[in-house]
């Protein structure tokens, strides 16, 4: 394997690691803050069906991701490779001031900074629509921004069903809900599992392809459990800023209201997991929270200051991170 390539494998793995910072700790926020696990049984939790969803689910999102590019093999290195580079950085900055940011957005503003730096526009696939699944550019996008607002509407309807379900229980209903949130929180994990790690899987598959190692854009098993395990490790690591902004700071949940989150945002990803339409854990996940504040018509509760600064970074991620991927790309062709 020669150095550029190694470099942007690398970097992959890098970019699952912050991945599992920002996205991963989002599937055991609300386990988390409403105390019906531990943080320690949170992480075991969501480190087995992390692992456990992209084995089973299919490698739909990694296809679309692996496609946004289409560069001459020689340039595939470089151009992933700095795409990588601006997706990780953006991701360690929004880390450290606990912003919920989309890794996703980041990602495709790296890879088609770099390939518009190479190619222009015909080195990016913009894509669109084919059949109801997102390809290129355009689809990928498109499932980043429907699936927020759709996150934030399954969440409101259905703490308004529990609430009407539960609005006469007893303390018995405490055990139930409990259970209920554990089984949600592991069905979001598999579900953030199945379609983040496949981003990593996807760009790695290209490198692989380009290189002449593979046939297919379908990635070796390998590839697959190293980003799996990256995503794990990077929730174990870097994921407590996150879980705090989610689980108490856009809104206070309670255990009702985190089971309505959980289940919907796990929901909404799932579905896009299958579609393979990549999308934000991130965004649905906090989305989800502000639609269970208006769902007990509580919207005064909701810390709206940071609900804009989070939709500000939604909005500077896909620009910054394409300036950065090109910086990065010149600099990476001077230094090789």
């Amino acid at each position: 394997m020669d150095a550029g390539l190694a470099v942007a494998v690398v970097l992959a793995v890098a970019f699952a690691v912050t991945n599992g910072f920002l996205d991963a700790a989002n599937s055991i926020a609300a386990l988390v803050a409403t105390r019906a696990a531990t943080p320690l049984q949170a992480i075991a939790l969501a480190s087995v069906f992390n692992l456990l969803g992209p084995l089973l689910l299919g490698a739909a999102v990694a296809n679309t991701i692996g496609g946004i590019v289409s560069v001459m093999p020689s340039a595939t290195d470089q151009v992933i490779g700095a795409g990588l580079a601006s997706a990780v950085t953006w991701n360690l900055v929004a880390w450290r001031r606990g912003l919920p940011s989309s890794s996703g957005q980041a990602l495709v503003g790296g890879l088609v900074g770099a390939a518009l730096a190479e190619g222009g526009i015909h080195a990016v696939n913009w894509g669109g629509l084919q059949g109801g699944h997102p390809v290129g550019v355009f689809g990928t996008l498109f499932s980043l921004a429907v699936s927020p607002p759709l996150g934030a509407l399954c969440a409101l309807l259905l703490v308004r069903v529990l609430r009407h379900l539960g609005h006469r229980a007893t303390r018995r209903w405490g055990t139930p809900v409990r259970g209920g949130q554990w089984t949600m929180a592991a069905a979001l994990a598999f579900s953030h599992g199945a379609n983040d790690a496949q981003k990593s899987v996807g760009v790695i598959a290209a490198l692989l392809l380009a290189s002449g190692r593979i046939s297919t854009l379908a990635a070796p098993t390998w590839v697959t459990l190293v980003c799996a395990a990256a995503l794990t490790v990077g929730t174990g690591l870097g994921g407590w800023p996150i879980i705090r902004t989610v689980g108490r700071g856009i809104y206070r949940i309670q255990p009702i209201e985190g089971l309505a989150s959980t289940a919907a945002s796990a929901g909404v990803i799932f579905g896009a997991s299958l579609a393979g339409a990549p999308t934000s854990t991130s965004q649905v996940v906090a989305s989800s929270v502000v639609g269970v504040g208006g769902g007990r018509w509580r919207w005064r509760h909701v810390h709206w200051e940071l609900v804009r600064r989070m939709g500000a970074a939604w909005l500077i991620t896909l620009p910054s991170t394409c300036a950065l991927a090109v910086a990065i790309f010149e600099l990476w062709g001077w230094l090789t």
